[in-house]
C-alpha cells in the first residue's frame, strides 16, 4: 500500500503507475478521448503536478489568455428517451429514489459534468483509469456513472469488454455501442449483478453517499479475485494558497455546503477516508494519489491555466445546482441561495482567492484468494 502527495513546486515528478506497472492505456482505432475532443493541455509524460504557484503576469495580454477566452466550453449529451424527473425551484431532480443525491440531471447539469468528465482526464494525462488493471478486462462497472461518458470512452477503449454504468437518472445517451449498457440503480442498495467485475469505477461520488463504506464494501464483494477498484474524487472543503479575505464568499459557500450536507445525513468530507475504507474491506496494494485544480485561472503555467479556467467554469454553471438543495437544508429559501450564488459568481469570475482542490484517487486490488 502507498500514499502518495504530489512534491512542493519544483520537486521531481514520478511515473503515474507504480514500478512495474504499465501505465499505457490501449488505443483504439477511431477512438477520440474527450481530452483530445476539446483541445485540453497535459503536463506530459511525467506525474500529477505539484502545488500551483500564483501567476503574478495575471492580466497581461498572451496567446493563451486569447485561446482560453476563445473556448466556448461547448459540450454535448444525447438526452435519453426515457428521460425522467420531477421538477423543483426551476431545476429538475431524478425520480428514482426521489430526493436521494442533491444535484440537478437537467440538461445545463448534464453539460457540466461533461466538462467535468473532460478536467478529469487531462488531469491524468487523458488516461480513463490509473489502477493497473491490465489489457484484458472482461466486465467493467461504472456507479453513479451521469451522463455515461466515462463508461462510453471504456467500451470505446476496451471492445472486448462488456461495461456497465448505473446511476439514479436516466440522462445516458440511447444508441450506444453494443459492449456498452446503462442501468437505473441505486448503489447504496444491496447489489446482485449476475457477474463478477475486473474493475469498478467510482467519480465524483462525495456528494451521493450516506455510508460510503457500506457502498466501498459492496463493491469489494462484487469483484472477480484480483480485480481493481478505482474512486476518483474531490476533496472538502477547498483549499487555500493564502489565508482568504475576510467576508470571503467562496469560503462561506464551503461552510453552507458542509453543514447542510452533515444536517442531510451525507456528509461530502469523506474523501479522506477512502484509502483507509479501501484497506479496511480487505483490498491490497491499496494507492493514493493527490492531483490540484485551481478553481480560476490564477495559477502559472499552460496546464494550470487551462485547468483553472475549467474549473472556474465548471463553478459557475454548478454552483447553483449544488447549493439549493444542500443549503436548503438550513432553511434557506431558493431565492436567499440565489441571491447568496450571485455574490459567489463575481468571486468566482476573479482571480483575487488562490483557492484550489485537492482531487484524490484511491485504488486497490482485491487479493487473488480470500479464503
Amino acid at each position: 500500500m502507498s500514499s502518495t502527495n504530489e512534491n512542493p513546486a519544483g520537486g521531481q515528478q514520478e511515473e503515474l503507475s507504480p514500478a512495474g506497472a504499465s501505465n499505457t492505456q490501449p488505443q483504439v482505432p477511431g477512438h477520440i478521448p474527450m481530452a483530445d475532443r476539446v483541445s485540453l493541455q497535459s503536463w506530459g509524460t511525467g506525474s500529477g503536478p505539484s502545488l500551483p504557484d500564483i501567476d503574478s503576469e495575471i492580466g497581461h495580454h498572451s496567446d493563451l489568455d486569447s485561446d482560453i477566452q476563445s473556448n466556448k466550453f461547448s459540450t454535448a449529451s444525447v438526452q435519453s428517451s426515457v428521460y425522467h424527473y420531477i421538477e423543483e425551484n426551476g431545476r429538475t431532480y431524478h425520480r428514482f429514489r426521489e430526493g436521494k443525491y442533491p444535484l440537478p440531471n437537467d440538461q445545463q447539469e448534464q453539460d457540466r459534468l461533461d466538462l467535468q468528465h473532460a478536467m478529469f482526464v487531462v488531469t491524468t494525462h487523458g488516461k480513463l483509469f490509473l489502477a493497473p488493471i491490465g489489457d484484458n478486462p472482461k466486465n467493467i462497472l461504472d456507479i453513479a456513472t451521469g451522463t455515461g461518458v466515462w463508461a462510453i470512452e471504456m467500451a470505446q477503449l476496451f471492445p472486448d469488454a462488456l461495461v456497465t454504468g448505473t446511476d439514479l437518472s436516466p440522462i445516458q445517451p440511447h444508441y450506444v455501442a453494443p459492449n456498452c449498457q446503462f442501468e437505473i440503480d441505486d448503489a447504496e442498495d444491496e447489489w446482485f449483478f449476475s457477474t463478477k467485475f475486473d474493475y469498478i469505477h467510482g467519480r465524483a461520488l462525495l456528494s451521493c453517499f450516506r455510508d460510503p463504506l457500506y457502498v466501498i464494501k459492496q463493491a469489494y464483494d462484487a469483484l472477480a479475485p484480483g480485480g481493481w477498484l478505482e474512486f476518483q474524487d474531490g476533496t472538502f472543503p477547498m483549499e487555500y494558497v493564502d489565508s482568504p479575505p475576510e467576508n470571503c464568499a467562496i469560503k462561506r459557500w464551503n461552510e453552507l455546503l458542509i453543514a447542510g450536507a452533515e444536517k442531510a445525513g451525507r456528509p461530502w468530507t469523506n474523501t479522506q477516508y477512502y484509502k483507509k475504507w479501501f484497506e479496511e474491506v480487505g483490498l491490497e496494494e491499496v494507492v493514493e494519489r493527490d492531483f490540484y485544480w485551481p478553481i480560476m485561472p490564477w495559477a502559472k503555467g499552460k496546464y494550470y491555466k487551462t485547468l483553472g479556467t475549467f474549473c472556474q467554469e465548471d463553478m459557475l454553471r454548478g454552483c447553483e445546482g449544488m447549493s439549493l438543495k444542500v443549503i436548503g437544508q438550513l432553511g434557506w429559501s431558493a431565492d436567499k441561495i440565489r441571491e447568496f450564488v450571485e455574490e459567489l459568481k463575481k468571486e468566482l469570475r476573479g482571480t483575487e482567492v488562490k483557492v484550489y482542490s485537492k482531487i484524490r484517487f484511491v485504488y486497490g486490488r482485491k487479493p487473488l484468494s480470500t479464503e
